[in-house]
């Protein structure tokens, strides 16, 4: 009777849209004529689509009919046709003013969510987003213009009221393994049929195919091999993490779409360790979204720009009230999947890079929270995480990371395999030698007071690291030995420093950070949080907000993108990167502005402003390699987990990498205030290290 009744009401809400194409040049105002039909022809486009797979007529469409397919899907906001699109907040303002363009706008991103409805058949979110729109369009069709609060109040109640199913749905995709749309193209298609690309509904690109067709050109062997090194990091970091991997039964794979052959291996290999997949989509709703960030899996975006747009689009309907709301199907959810929490493994993820970089235009038109949902937002991230920590607990559950070039990073499609190839060696570097050379500087480190870290050829770094004192040397150290397990490629030693006595300023000239450029980023530090920030991203750095307040473009870029948010961060992470050979690589293909935080990090010493590397399981023992248990795991902010949990974490963590052309010192500072050097001017000085400057060596050599 329920799908009857649903049925209905979707049919009555298209054939509404199709009415609406016709007569809202007679029904409203001219300013809004073109967005109601436009975006009426796209509901219709999308009903089409439905049509099209509930009577699997796509099963049986050539390649060259599915790319025409899929362009269509998303050529209104592709390249530069974004433009002209009612998705851009620019144009939608330009076209029906202020106060109308950006709610509108908001609609139709919202919208585009139908796309993803319809190809995983979800009848219910089609049903609802389409009554959505027609119930807007109503209120304009009064003889007087519709009052902004009745189309705020109309989308408000539509995010509130679905709010529970949403995010219920999202809990069940991460926890539930029968929910399987996925899993089922993954194992179930002909993988060397590359048609099988455009069952997701992802828009596809020439990343996307060229992959596939990449990793269809290797052997079995070769592609277990590299699911192996990605299986295995995962099983490896319950093994250091002194964590039971018998316990667990879901492991949930998160990827870029071109990479099934790979991913399908994955999920063999993953079966013989009891663990079945999780595999879901990045968000599309507003309410599941996180910013602009992609967590599950997704394609090649359409337009970054437009992603980057409504980033804040929850300025909309975020209150108190909605935040209560929220965190109340938040706890339902989880409540109603505490058994699959309980045996929730963690994420196992695959990351990409090579694309174009993005320097993202700041919009006054887009939508921003204000600073009371700036709070707001804080406070939810803050409590949705320590509630999720109660399901699936830090202590008990760990990771795995791994990057892969897209055909996006070189101009020849020979030069992207040797790219490729290159990436799987990095990613599969000899164990010993590094566990070797990255014991050498801990066993240093680990009788310093501090470290310093200074800049050079323009780099205006001066850090003092405070370091944890060690109780009990024969048994106890401060740095991690990181090795090939949960964060691939290895190649770095860290640690959680002392927030009191760590301060000073960390430069870089230029940095991408979680895809965004960042020109001359400047943080200054006092007793280990941030007290200042600024870039040099934007030339005509002042502002004003809709209050006519003055803002800097530059810090607000910084706040929202790397502080999300937050009035301060500590510094939750101190490290030394030793992959040089993963350094030598990108400057000789010149990527280095391509390459994933993942992979960066390993190239220089970095600092991560946010929660530490053992956030929520700070308690549960560590050991390095040499059986040395890791005590630095908490600092004076995660502490507080004990008397305010409130203010323990933060949800965020986010890398921030010199490059050794830019590192004049990093030297371990001993009590008694002698140094011994442990890189100067870009090389590595330390006895025990002189190994990791060879690839430097050899490129010299060569050119």
């Amino acid at each position: 009777m329920y799908n009857d009744n649903l049925e209905e009401r979707y049919e009555l809400a298209v054939d509404r849209v199709k009415d609406i194409i016709e007569v809202c040049d007679r029904e409203i105002s001219g300013e809004f004529v073109s967005y109601f039909r436009n975006v009426a022809k796209f509901i219709m486009k999308m009903d089409e689509l439905k049509s099209l797979i509930d009577g699997n007529v796509i099963d049986k469409m050539s390649m060259e009919e599915l790319e025409m397919l899929n362009r269509k899907l998303y050529s209104d906001v592709a390249d530069e046709n974004y433009e002209t699109s009612f998705a851009n907040p620019a144009y939608a303002v330009s076209v029906m003013g202020e106060l109308y363009g950006r709610i509108l706008s908001f609609l139709y991103v919202e919208l585009r969510g139908l796309i993803v409805y319809a190809y995983e058949k979800r009848m219910a979110d089609m049903t609802a987003a389409v009554e959505l729109f027609v119930e807007i369009y109503c209120l304009f069709t009064a003889d007087v213009r519709p009052k902004y609060k009745e189309i705020y109040d109309t989308v408000y109640w539509y995010v509130s009221d679905y709010s529970d199913v949403t995010i219920e749905e999202r809990v069940a995709e991460q926890l539930d393994v029968t929910k399987s749309f996925a899993v089922d193209i993954i194992m179930n298609s002909d993988l060397s049929d590359l048609r099988y690309l455009y069952r997701f509904g992802e828009y596809i690109t020439d990343n996307e195919i060229e992959t596939a067709k990449y990793l269809n050109s290797l052997s079995q062997e070769e592609i277990d091999a590299m699911a192996s090194t990605y299986t295995e990091g995962f099983r490896i970091g319950f093994v250091i993490g002194n964590k039971d991997l018998t316990r667990k039964s879901i492991v949930n794979i998160r990827y870029c779409i071109g990479f099934e052959r790979v991913v399908k291996a994955a999920i063999l290999q993953f079966e013989k360790m009891g663990l079945k997949p999780s595999i879901y989509r990045a968000a599309v709703n507003t309410i599941n979204k996180r910013m602009n960030a992609k967590i599950g899996y997704y394609s090649t975006s359409p337009n970054k720009q437009m992603d980057y747009d409504h980033r804040f689009d929850n300025a909309l309907y975020l209150d108190n009230d909605f935040v209560v709301r929220k965190l109340g199907a938040l706890k339902a959810a989880y409540e109603k999947y505490k058994t699959e929490a309980a045996a929730f493994a963690g994420p196992a993820v695959i990351e990409v890079f090579g694309e174009k970089p993005f320097a993202p235009v700041n919009k006054k038109e887009a939508l921003k929270l204000d600073e009371r949902q700036q709070k707001l937002s804080v406070k939810y991230d803050s409590e949705s995480g320590r509630l999720v920590n109660e399901y699936i607990k830090g202590e008990e559950r760990s990771f795995t990371i791994i990057a892969y070039p897209i055909p996006e990073i070189a101009d020849t499609i020979d030069e992207y395999r040797k790219i490729f190839a290159e990436t799987v060696r990095i990613n599969t570097l000899d164990y010993d030698k590094y566990k070797r050379i990255q014991q050498s500087i801990i066993d240093v480190l680990d009788k310093a007071q501090h470290v310093v870290v200074k800049g050079c050829n323009g780099n205006k770094t001066d850090m003092k690291v405070s370091l944890m004192p060690i109780g009990d040397p024969a048994k106890q150290t401060i740095f991690e030995n990181c090795l090939a397990d949960v964060n691939i490629p290895l190649g770095e030693v860290f640690t959680s420093p002392r927030l009191k006595g760590t301060e000073g300023t960390l430069n870089v000239s230029r940095v991408y950070l979680n895809g965004l450029l960042y020109k001359n980023l400047t943080l200054k530090f006092r007793d280990g949080m941030v007290e200042d920030y600024v870039c040099d991203n934007f030339d005509n750095s002042i502002d004003v907000d809709d209050e006519g307040n003055a803002i800097n473009k530059n810090k607000s870029y910084i706040r929202e993108n790397i502080l999300f948010n937050h009035d301060t961060l500590p510094i939750g992470e101190f490290a030394i990167g030793t992959n040089t050979t993963a350094y030598v690589m990108a400057n000789r293909y010149d990527i280095v502005g391509k390459l994933p935080i993942l992979i960066v990090e390993k190239m220089g010493p970095h600092f991560a402003v946010g929660d530490t590397c053992y956030t929520w399981a700070e308690d549960v023992a560590v050991y390095n390699p040499d059986g040395k248990e890791i005590i630095s795991r908490d600092n004076e902010i995660t502490l507080l987990r004990k008397t305010e949990p409130e203010k323990a974490y933060f949800n965020c963590h986010t890398d921030i990498t010199i490059p050794y052309d830019e590192i004049g010192e990093i030297s371990a500072v001993m009590s008694d205030g002698s140094k011994v050097q442990i890189i100067a001017d870009g090389r590595f000085v330390l006895e025990g290290t002189e190994e990791l400057n060879r690839p430097f060596d050899e490129e010299a050599d060569e050119a």
